[in-house]
């Protein structure tokens, strides 16, 4: 029928009627929060480029657990920022290293009540930055790598953890994790594979939180941002070695990419919204040029839309507690 018999608007008319016709919302149980630990701190520790995310201590860490798990969210992914670094990032396999340590405390104070995952990756760890072992020519040796994230699984298993989470993009990395973890005798634990990870200028704050040593780039094993069949591929590759979850990263640049991918797998499928895209809203909230709330919720919803189940971002625990206020 013509205007005026069809109105779309009535559909708009109040919050009651929109609320009831949304075609996506969020859920609380839904985000993942990143929390960052580093070693010998006794206090927490601001981060000037991601405001109000925080290094913090093993004390102050298992305070803000019990926080995200008061605010519903779904889960935590762990990073570790060690005291020390050295060549082949040996303080990722170490059970007494601060990442293990911080997967023993947090599993110790909330349980099952949350899902703890924790990064698996040498970039934190080694002095060169880079996300594997090095050539003798500079370059990052694949195979050699595998069999490092291969033992750092297990450790983190053996330290509790729910869900590990192969970020490196080696060729392979799920498959030898998955495999390690089995022959250890550590089948429940899950595997949410960075299947799709961009070499993404907006990583730029995550590398101040984790302290990192990067010189160069990660062009030579993170993929080309023109690129999307590329990252199907990659998720194939992934889903047939043995991955529970698949996860693009980054979200916002690439809501295209996690449309596609969602419709590619029949796993869940993550995004990370990533620290250069919390700090924009964040700069641009504090210039007073944006409403911090709406946009937070907006950004959120949009990566949702776009078909992530799992939304990791620095904003999960506040929008949250948002949500249960509104809903």
């Amino acid at each position: 029928m013509p205007y005026p018999e069809i109105r779309p608007r009535r559909l708009r008319r109040n919050a009651a009627v929109r609320r009831l016709v949304s075609e996506t919302r969020l859920d609380p149980a839904e985000l993942v929060v990143p929390m960052f630990v580093k070693e010998g701190l006794t206090e927490p520790r601001a981060i000037a480029s991601l405001p109000g995310v925080l290094q913090h201590s093993r004390d102050s860490l298992r305070k803000a657990a019990v926080e995200a798990v008061q605010a519903g969210v779904g889960g935590i992914m762990l990073f570790g920022v060690p005291a020390t670094r050295d060549d082949t990032g040996s303080g990722g396999v170490d059970p007494a290293g601060v990442l293990n340590t911080a997967i023993r405390d947090v599993v110790a104070e909330v349980g099952d009540s949350t899902v703890v995952m924790s990064d698996l990756c040498l970039d934190e760890f080694t002095s060169h930055g880079h996300c594997g072992l090095l050539t003798p020519d500079g370059g990052v040796d694949n195979d050699a790598t595998l069999a490092a994230y291969a033992d750092m699984a297990v450790a983190q298993a053996a330290a509790g953890v729910h869900v590990v989470g192969p970020s490196g993009m080696m060729d392979g990395q799920v498959g030898v994790v998955r495999k390690a973890l089995d022959a250890a005798g550590h089948r429940d634990v899950s595997v949410l594979a960075y299947a799709v990870k961009y070499a993404s200028a907006f990583y730029g704050p995550f590398r101040d939180a984790v302290e990192s040593a990067l010189e160069g780039d990660r062009r030579t094993y993170q993929q080309d941002p023109a690129n999307l069949r590329e990252s199907l591929r990659e998720v194939e590759l992934d889903v047939a070695e043995g991955a529970d979850m698949v996860m693009v990263k980054p979200a916002l640049p690439y809501l295209d990419v996690v449309s596609a991918v969602r419709a590619a797998v029949h796993v869940p499928v993550a995004a990370y919204q990533v620290s250069g895209e919390y700090a924009m809203v964040e700069a641009a909230a504090a210039n007073g040029w944006i409403d911090r709330e709406r946009v937070m919720l907006e950004t959120l919803t949009s990566i949702r839309r776009a078909g992530a189940q799992i939304i990791l971002t620095y904003w999960a625990v506040e929008a949250a507690q948002l949500l249960r206020e509104r809903y």
